[in-house]
């Protein structure tokens, strides 16, 4: 008997097989494979150097694997114009070159024609108003939509571009470490604004770079470790985000605790062992405990 259509999983969103980079001589990726199907939110792990942006310059079609097969939004690097294929990603990150003196509307309905102005004689359709207003809202920036850009806070604006980055109706959407430089409420403002998009656009694939446990949505589905360009550990978030696992992608003792859906994270100690302060000097070995009273 054939499973009915509707049973079928839905075609990936990004298929990666094996794909190695190697530059000038040094292997930046090793051989990484990963699914990444609508709906699904992953995040990417790993410390500085480990091959984060690069495997993100592949999600995106910005460059090409050495080795390996990558296909984005069902089309294979190397067999397509990559120009074109940008097109159709959301591409988001706090080093984005976007220098203007726009509203956060305007700044938003740039997204719909792909520049960081807007163009002269370019007039938006009602659907486009609508979604830009629609985005803006959900991202959490109703009371700064007339706001100026130089106006915004460093969380406001990475609200805006993803909100931007969302106008041409993506299937996928790509975040490059979003909550940097934020302070604490900028960070639960941006976080509460990427579970809101999740929740009204279900068909959405997000995959979100940082090397921040406490910077990942509660929302996240997935997620891949990554340690000198090769993959520790990838799938659900249950099963891979786990003191040894992040711990060793880290090359640190960790413990993960997760609390509504965040995370924290600690470094571990031995049982039994306590810090050591100037009041409490450790012993030498083989010296006799002090006499009650002796201090």
């Amino acid at each position: 008997m054939q499973p009915s259509p509707s049973s079928q999983p839905a075609p990936p969103v990004l298929a990666v097989d094996a794909a190695t980079v190697v530059r000038e001589g040094d292997t930046l990726l090793d051989e990484v494979t990963l699914t990444v199907r609508p709906g699904e939110h992953w995040a990417l792990l790993g410390a500085n150097g480990a091959g984060k942006t690069t495997l993100l310059g592949l999600l995106g079609a910005l460059t090409h694997p050495t080795r390996g097969r990558v296909e984005v939004l069902g089309r294979r690097l190397g067999r397509v114009d990559l120009r074109e294929l940008r097109t159709l990603i959301g591409h988001v990150t706090p080093r984005h070159p976007l220098r203007s003196a726009l509203t956060v509307r305007d700044v938003v309905l740039t997204g719909a024609t792909n520049s960081v102005e807007r163009p002269p004689r370019w007039t938006p359709t009602p659907e486009q108003e609508e979604r830009a207003d629609r985005l803006i809202g959900t991202l959490g920036l109703d009371a700064r939509r007339a706001a100026r850009w130089p106006t915004l806070s460093q969380g406001e604006r990475g609200r805006a571009l993803i909100a931007r980055a969302l106008m041409p109706e993506p299937r996928l959407l790509l975040l490059d470490e979003p909550a940097t430089g934020l302070d604490l409420p900028g960070r639960e403002r941006l976080l509460d604004a990427l579970d809101a998009l999740g929740a009204e656009h279900p068909d959405l694939a997000t995959v979100l770079v940082t090397h921040h446990l406490e910077e990942l949505p509660s929302g996240t589905t997935h997620a891949l470790l990554l340690r000198g360009g090769r993959v520790l550990a990838s799938g659900p978030v249950g099963r891979v985000l786990t003191g040894e696992r992040v711990g060793a992608c880290f090359g640190l003792p960790l413990a993960l605790e997760r609390h509504g859906g965040r995370w924290s994270v600690r470094t571990s100690r031995p049982a039994g062992l306590t810090p050591v302060t100037s009041a409490s000097p450790v012993p030498r070995p083989g010296t006799p405990p002090p006499r009650p009273g002796s201090g």
